[in-house]
């Protein structure tokens, strides 16, 4: 990250992902960094929207603080760290809960809540190895190593849209739903 802009909208991202309740004084930063600067690309149709959802995180940071997006912001592809903070919303406006505890459940799911800092070496190995298994869709066909882990799951995640993972996993945890 070069730009003053981006490493505030990092600060403004970086409350979004932590529960409040979940590993109290440990810190998460380079672990967040990593994230923000890993491109998430979509391969299955309409994930395209979860890109989306990861842009209009920056319109909102942009809007609320009163400041035009500078060349880091505006040509930038949605990270995976904004594809996860946006999921999180969308997984508490839909099954409730706060978007913040659900970013905590995502990350439990990707088995990355021992990335405290400082991280060593091999840490930012195996997150970037995480994060390629869910971005390229090598994960398990029950979704195991991606967002969505299912214990009954319909289809093979791995060509499912992550929309559609979502309201399965949200399904198989509530069934009231």
């Amino acid at each position: 990250m070069n730009s003053s802009l981006a490493e505030d909208y990092l600060q403004w991202l970086e409350p979004q992902i932590r529960d409040e309740f979940v590993n109290r004084g440990a810190t998460y930063r380079h672990m967040l960094e990593c994230m923000f600067d890993k491109d998430y690309v979509w391969l299955v149709p309409n994930d395209d929207n979860r890109l989306q959802d990861g842009l209009d995180l920056r319109a909102e940071f942009c809007f609320s603080h009163n400041v035009q997006p500078d060349h880091v912001l505006t040509h930038k592809p949605s990270s995976f760290l904004e594809v996860l903070i946006g999921l999180s919303r969308r997984l508490a406006f839909v099954a409730g809960g706060t978007p913040q505890g659900w970013a905590w459940q995502l990350i439990v799911n990707l088995e990355l809540p021992n990335m405290t800092d400082p991280l060593s070496r091999y840490k930012v190995r195996k997150l970037n190895d995480i994060m390629d298994t869910t971005i390229f869709r090598t994960y398990q066909p029950n979704g195991l190593g991606g967002f969505f882990r299912l214990s009954w799951p319909e289809r093979d995640m791995r060509k499912v849209e992550l929309w559609y993972q979502m309201a399965a996993y949200i399904s198989e945890i509530h069934p009231e739903y």
